[in-house]
């Protein structure tokens, strides 16, 4: 049991980490493409819409989910600290909520593959590596014990 802990413990230690590096490269970069990226954000910016009764700039629409992106890592690092330590007692209850966050955590890898770049894949294929690795050891320990 301890290595399914010690795998949680491992994937809430990277959200953290997700979570510290997405919010502080959102948060506080600038653009530093040159110009044509300035002018994006300029326009994102400056032309708002109505959305559902609501008027937001294109901006607004990128800024939140950014950081709803960035809180979601953070509600993960707790969510696997917490299974890590009820893990300590039986890991048999928290099947599914593992299998759903190792397979969540595949999708934004695709995800990110597919929209992004390289480096934020990283910590997506890690954190459903360690999920998944937790299910594995947590299976062979409940297996061995009988």
């Amino acid at each position: 049991m301890t290595s399914s802990v010690t795998l949680l413990r491992t994937a809430a230690v990277i959200a953290l980490l997700q979570f510290v590096a997405h919010t502080s490269i959102f948060v506080f970069s600038t653009p530093k493409h040159g110009p044509a990226e300035a002018t994006v954000i300029e326009v994102m910016q400056s032309h708002s819409f109505n959305f559902s009764g609501s008027v937001r700039s294109y901006w607004d629409l990128y800024f939140g989910y950014g950081l709803l992106a960035a809180l979601n890592c953070l509600i993960e690092a707790v969510l696997f600290w917490q299974l890590a330590t009820l893990a300590t007692r039986s890991l048999r209850d928290l099947r599914p909520i593992i299998a759903l966050f190792t397979a969540a955590n595949l999708a934004y890898a695709a995800m990110v593959l597919k929209f992004f770049f390289f480096v934020p894949l990283v910590p997506d294929l890690a954190i459903a590596t360690c999920l998944g690795g937790a299910l594995l050891c947590g299976r062979r320990s409940e297996v061995a014990l009988g």
